[in-house]
């Protein structure tokens, strides 16, 4: 229970690496926050981590080296918060930043399929700020996923 299989620092450097890894994987695959996930997406979350298991503790079933790949996890995560929170690059980077999605009434197609947006989503904001499309100045997807509109 206590006694480890791989020495400490092999699960620093498996929580890192996956973590790091996850990080850009999301990053790449969409703006979707977790309010915001389809079933599908949730399930797809769900066996990335069952899929990652391993590579983390390298099959080592021992208290303390799950406790280090926690503590990596955490350590990793307030880090990536205070570099974000610290620098507008990082911040770009870790967080992006809010795209453009149409204005003065129009939309711009091609950029809300490269950002997978659907019409119906912009159509719902729309609706949710109680704007109609030929009123809309600007319509933004945020770096949280949101979609907001602004009104002329």
């Amino acid at each position: 229970m206590f006694e480890m299989d791989h020495p400490w620092w092999e699960f620093v450097v498996r929580g890192a690496a996956v973590y790091l890894i996850l990080l850009v994987m999301v990053r790449v695959s969409g703006r979707r926050t977790v309010g915001q996930f389809t079933p599908f997406d949730l399930l797809v979350v769900m066996l990335l981590s069952e899929a990652v298991s391993n590579s983390l503790t390298g099959g080592d079933q021992s208290l303390i080296g799950g406790f280090i790949v926690a503590a990596v996890l955490v350590g990793l995560n307030m880090t990536m918060s205070f570099l974000s929170s610290h620098s507008k690059q990082m911040s770009d980077i870790l967080d992006g930043s809010a795209v453009l999605l149409g204005r003065d009434g129009e939309l711009y197609d091609k950029v809300m399929k490269r950002c997978r947006i659907s019409r119906e989503e912009v159509d719902q904001a729309l609706r949710c700020a109680d704007c109609d499309i030929k009123d809309m100045r600007c319509a933004f997807l945020e770096a949280d996923g949101q979609i907001t509109i602004q009104k002329k």
